[in-house]
C-alpha cells in the first residue's frame, strides 16, 4: 500500500484548518486516513503546527511520501533533518550521539533565529509607535500655533475696537 503524508481540510469557509494525516494514495483529500499525526493552522501568524515528531519520523522511515506543503512543515519542524541524520548513522558516517548533537545545534540555531525575528518585530513596532507619537506631537504643536495666532489676531481686533476713536469734525460746520 502506497501511503502519503498529507493535509486533510477542516474548519469553516474562509478559515481553513488542517490535520496532518497518513493516508492511502488513492483516498480522497478529506476521506479515510490511517493515522492523524498533527495539525496545521495557517490562520495564525506565524502558522501554528502541532506535530507528533516520533510518528512523523516513523512514517517517513516506512516510506510514506509527504506532499509539498507537508514536506515544508516537516522540514521546518526538523523531521526531515532527523531522518537524514539517522541515515548517516546507519551508513556509519557518525554515531547516534553525534547525530543528536547536530540536531540539538540545529534546533538551538532555529530557536535563536526565531527569537531574533521576534525581537526585530518588537523593535519595529516600538519604533513605529514612537514615530506615530512624535508625529502626533508635531501636529498638536502646529495646531496650537495656529490657535495662538488666531487668538492674538482676535485680541488685537478687540483692542482696536475698544480704543477711543477720534473722529474729525466735519469741515462744513466751521
Amino acid at each position: 500500500m502506497a501511503t502519503k503524508i498529507r493535509l486533510q481540510r477542516g474548519g469553516r469557509k474562509g478559515y481553513a484548518f488542517y490535520r496532518i494525516v497518513i493516508a492511502d494514495v488513492r483516498a480522497p483529500r478529506d476521506g479515510k486516513f490511517t493515522e492523524k499525526i498533527g495539525t496545521y493552522n495557517p490562520n495564525t501568524n506565524p502558522a501554528t503546527v502541532d506535530l507528533n515528531f516520533e510518528r512523523a519520523l516513523y512514517w517517513l522511515e516506512c516510506g510514506a511520501q509527504p506532499t509539498d506543503t507537508v514536506r515544508n512543515i516537516l522540514s521546518r519542524e526538523g523531521v526531515l533533518l532527523m531522518k537524514h541524520l539517522k541515515g548517516g548513522v546507519k551508513k556509519g558516517a557518525f554515531d547516534e550521539a553525534a547525530a543528536q548533537a547536530k540536531f540539538e545545534a540545529w534546533k538551538q540555531a532555529k530557536t535563536a533565529g526565531f527569537d531574533a525575528v521576534k525581537a526585530n518585530d518588537a523593535k519595529a513596532k516600538a519604533k513605529a509607535k514612537a514615530d506615530a507619537i512624535e508625529a502626533e506631537k508635531k501636529k498638536a504643536e502646529e495646531i496650537a500655533k495656529k490657535v495662538a495666532e488666531k487668538k492674538a489676531a482676535a485680541e488685537a481686533a478687540a483692542a482696536e475696537a475698544e480704543a477711543p476713536q477720534t473722529e474729525e469734525a466735519p469741515a462744513e460746520e466751521a
